[in-house]
């Protein structure tokens, strides 16, 4: 008789569906400024409390409290809710304009605005972010990345910046930092790692920044990354933004039920923190923390970004087969957006006229860019790069075959 009862999987499942209420107990929210705050030249061993709490600034009634209060000067708190509000606007006009057909796709980063934008203010000139297709504010919170730009990359239009040479949402901005955005998941991360080590073999002063969504921390370069980072100490931040969901799977399938997606760092020999991803203060505060190690020979960090993704995953995504519709206002960490402004306003450094005037500007702002990017030509309407940009930029000479090539498909075109 055989005394075991036979072998079975554990198959993580969402805690909601569509129809009932998610749980969102699973999350552990620490309270506001009860984590601590350790040296800059901690060991990662010593960090492996802060990848199982919540690292967070602003409070129930949105004060900063805490040792990570970066005690940011209110201009730059004014600078990154201007930065939020773009972002938010942006997206929702893309998204209309897609479904206008101008654009073929677009993802928006609604409830995510602080991650990027924050994280964007503790970086240097010269630093390298590889971004996934959700971290737009890395652009928006500049001032030298026209809009305009932007959206004719959208529409792959005659002025698409890519030639139409990529999809839509995916950016490259080498001048801004921002390195060419992947269709293929998790492998911004161990490039990143490698540019890192690359700035340090040239004796640099410059860091990496790379981000990968919860999902896409089970590809093997997320691992292989982890391991080249630790072993080299190279000058790199690890953002994993958890978001709760992937395309229509739950962060739990990734393994973000039994441990964290911080842990992992911990794990590798990596210092790793676990923060409130819709708290601003405490994006910029570990954003700079983490910077500041890498750009210090302390090695790299990993920070886990506890946030919600509340729009669809694309505009190809229904997530109401998927999710509960109510999540995004039942989400225990709120909304970026409102969060800071309350903080601002409760400083005396913001009101709700400067809000409405501040919306107003920002709207006309957006709906200007559009215009002129119109000016080139919509999806729709047909105006794409010509077919010799097709050609184009591959050698510094074309060479004889593809001549042959785009004469032929000059032909083609001409039929």
């Amino acid at each position: 008789m055989n005394p075991h009862e036979p072998l079975r999987l554990h198959v993580p499942e969402p805690t909601g569906r569509p129809g009932c209420q998610t749980d969102f107990s699973y999350l552990h929210v620490a309270a506001a400024g009860e984590v601590r705050k350790p040296p800059l030249d901690t060991t990662p061993a010593d960090t492996a409390d802060l990848a199982y709490t919540l690292v967070r600034v602003l409070d129930e009634n949105d004060r900063a409290v805490g040792p990570w209060d970066p005690h940011a000067d209110p201009q730059l708190l004014r600078r990154g809710l201007r930065a939020m509000m773009k972002t938010r606007i942006f997206d929702a006009r893309m998204l209309i304009a897609q479904r206008q057909k101008k654009i073929s796709f677009y993802m928006q980063c609604l409830g995510e605005e602080a991650i990027a934008t924050a994280h964007s203010l503790a970086l240097f000139h010269g630093d390298m972010c590889f971004p996934t297709y959700r971290q737009q504010g890395l652009l928006l919170a500049r001032d030298d990345v026209p809009m305009s730009e932007l959206i004719c990359q959208l529409m792959s239009n005659s002025a698409d910046p890519m030639k139409g040479r990529q999809l839509p949402v995916m950016y490259s901005y080498k001048r801004a930092g921002f390195f060419t955005i992947s269709g293929n998941l998790a492998t911004q991360f161990i490039q990143a790692v490698g540019w890192g080590m690359a700035s340090a073999i040239k004796g640099d002063t410059k860091i990496a920044s790379a981000w990968i969504g919860d999902g896409a921390t089970a590809e093997a370069d997320f691992h292989t990354a982890l391991t080249f980072a630790h072993v080299y100490r190279a000058p790199v931040i690890l953002n994993v933004v958890n978001n709760q969901w992937a395309i229509s799977t739950f962060q739990a399938i990734a393994g973000g039920e039994a441990t964290t997606f911080a842990a992992r760092g911990v794990g590798c020999g990596i210092a790793s923190l676990r923060v409130d991803g819709n708290d601003f203060l405490a994006v910029l505060s570990a954003s700079r923390w983490a910077a500041e190690r890498a750009r210090s020979n302390l090695g790299p960090t990993l920070i886990e970004w506890v946030t919600y993704r509340a729009g669809a995953h694309s505009t190809s995504d229904d997530p109401s087969k998927y999710r509960p519709a109510d999540d995004w206002q039942r989400f225990p960490l709120g909304d970026p957006i409102l969060r800071l402004r309350r903080h601002l306003a409760g400083i005396g450094a913001w009101s709700d006229a400067e809000h409405d005037a501040a919306q107003a500007e920002l709207e006309a702002e957006v709906a200007a860019a559009q215009k002129d990017a119109e000016k080139h030509g919509t999806l729709i309407d047909g105006h794409i790069p010509p077919i010799e940009s097709m050609f184009e930029d591959v050698y510094a000479e074309m060479p004889p075959h593809l001549h042959d090539q785009l004469r032929q498909a000059q032909a083609a075109a001409g039929a």
